[in-house]
């Protein structure tokens, strides 16, 4: 079976630089506060731990409230034996709201089948105080 191992740590750059704890399940979103038009990267720690090459996808979902899609990115790639990678997608929230981010590891993006289980996340985006 071709598992990737992997974790999820949500980065927001701006006036200040901020770090979300790594998760592994759906975790409250009161811990979570980004600001408006402050760049958040999705970034996840991925590791082979097979003896053979490993292709994949590495997707990221934003999502509202009401289930809306608003972000949908992918990098892809390849992992050498034992190899490991953080890639990152960034993504600038236009409005506050609560966001569930969802990262998912694919074998590729035309052959959907998944390495890891997804990994998901609650943030709170709110407005900068002046």
């Amino acid at each position: 079976m071709k598992i990737l191992m992997f974790s999820l740590v949500v980065l927001a750059f701006g006036i200040g630089m901020s770090f979300a704890d790594p998760v592994t399940t759906q975790t409250s979103s009161e811990n979570k506060i980004h600001y408006v038009d402050d760049q958040i990267m999705i970034m996840a720690d991925i590791s082979n731990n097979q003896d053979t090459q490993q292709n994949f996808a590495y997707l990221t979902q934003v999502r509202t409230d009401d289930d809306v899609v608003i972000s949908l990115s992918w990098l892809t790639g390849s992992l050498s034996p034992r190899q490991s990678f953080s890639p990152a997608q960034s993504w600038i929230p236009a409005e506050p709201g609560t966001y569930h981010i969802q990262v998912f590891v694919w074998e590729s993006i035309d052959h959907p089948s998944a390495l890891s289980p997804p990994l998901s996340m609650t943030v709170n985006v709110i407005e900068r105080q002046t």
